[in-house]
Parts: structure tokens; sequence; C-alpha cells
């Protein structure tokens, strides 16, 4: 409907009988719903129509070379759980597996890749590899990096300290990916996110445990002193903690 006033064309507002708008804000509530919590329905029919690939194959499509490679791959994918352990000092992803009697190391990923310095993320743009224990979000078999794995930073930890500072945007899209280049990422390039993607798909993202240190802390009892944070003790504290069952031989 329109009004005119002094030449003007005004449009007024139609107003939704009442059962007619429950419906629609039903609708879409439950869009909102099916997108963040369908995505293993709906991504799939999304990917075959635009001709991408999915997980599965992937997966498949690298089955017979993990295979070969990897002469104890039906243990690394038994459902028990994985951990990947970055060392940003070391550039290096160490892989170890839980097989019942503790943790196994299993092989090490040196990156391809390094941005930003030793000490947690804080900020969007800051290139700074995140610190803190993380798990795997989703698997991304298109991404512009090959392939990548998204890390769930930023975490709880994450979001309270950027509230009690007052930071507003402390940053997301934190991957491991192929390829060398990266902003804030842990590149090891083609051929390793390859296996990891492949261990992880298999064994279930869910089973994946990820600890992301400025260097290894099971040999140094003291974490470095960042003069951005106050916090740094608490971090580094819990990080030393959650490394403590994996130690090599």
């Amino acid at each position: 409907m329109r009004i005119h006033r002094r030449g003007a064309t005004i449009p007024l507002a139609v107003k939704l009988p009442r059962p007619a708008l429950l419906i629609t804000l039903a609708l879409v509530l439950g869009l909102a719903a099916f997108y963040r919590f369908g995505r293993s329905i709906w991504q799939p029919v999304k990917l075959k129509a635009a001709g991408e690939k999915t997980v599965a194959e992937v997966v498949s499509s690298l089955e017979a070379r993990m295979q070969k490679e990897y002469p104890e791959l039906e243990v690394l994918t038994d459902g028990r759980p994985l951990a990947l352990i970055a060392f940003k000092e070391e550039r290096v992803v160490e892989l170890w597996k839980e097989t019942g009697s503790g943790w196994t190391h299993v092989r090490d990923y040196p990156f391809t890749g390094f941005s930003g310095q030793l000490g947690p993320k804080l900020r969007e743009g800051d290139l700074q590899i995140p610190e803190g224990i993380y798990r795997i979000e989703y698997l991304n078999p298109n991404s512009s990096y090959h392939l990548s794995m998204k890390v769930d930073y930023p975490n709880a930890f994450d979001l309270a300290k950027a509230e009690e500072e007052g930071r507003a945007e402390p940053g997301t899209d934190i991957f491991f990916h192929g390829m060398a280049a990266t902003i804030g990422c842990i590149p090891v390039g083609n051929r390793k996110i390859e296996e990891l993607f492949y261990l992880v798909a298999r064994n279930g993202r869910e089973n994946t445990r990820v600890i992301i240190s400025p260097y290894d802390l099971r040999q140094s009892r003291r974490g470095p002193e960042i003069d951005a944070v106050t916090w740094e003790a608490e971090l580094y504290d819990s990080i030393r903690a959650q490394l403590e069952p994996f130690r090599k031989p």
C-alpha cells in the first residue's frame, strides 16, 4: 500500500497476520539451524552440483598410496584419538596416536612456511599462528591451499581473554593446509597435508586433539614472556600440562 503526500510516494509496511509472521519466523530459524548443524546433509549436495570434491572422494583417491606408505594405517584410523602438536619455533607438526597403552609418536611434518612470531594470536591481521589447545572444526577438500583442516580458533580461552581486554576482533580462519604461503596458518606442503587430511578424516576429526605451542615446552619450564599480554603464564602452563603425556623415547 502507498500514500501520497505533497507529490511524494511513501510506501507503508504491510503487516502480516500473526500466524503468517510466526510461520515466517519459524522457517527462517529452521533454515539457519539447518545451515549451521546440517552441513553433513547439504554440503555434499552443494559440492556435487558445483562439480567440487567431497571429503570422501579425496580419501578414496588417497587410499592406495596411504596403504603403501603407512604400514600402521589400520591402527592409525581405528577411531582412538590422534594428536597434532605444532611447535612454532621448531616449525614442525608431530603426529601422535593413542594406542591403548599410551601415546605413540608416529611421524613429524615440517612447516613449509611461517608468519608472525612467538606468542598467541590477539587480533585479525596480526599474522600470528595461535597458541593453545584446539580441535579440528571441519575439513575442506576444495581449499585454495590444496587441502585444509580448520582449527577452532578462537576457543573459549581466546574469547575470554579478548573480552577482558576489549579486543573485538581476535581473528579467525586458522588452518593446517598445503602449499607454502601462509598468513597465520600452518602449511605443511601438498603431499603432507594429503596424509594428515586422510588420517584425520578416516579416524574422525572429532577424535583429533590439536596443541600449538611457541616451542617445545616439554624441554623448558618457562614459556616466552610476551609484552602484549599479562596472562602468558596461564596459557603456557596449560599447554605444558597438555604436552606431558607426549614423551619421545
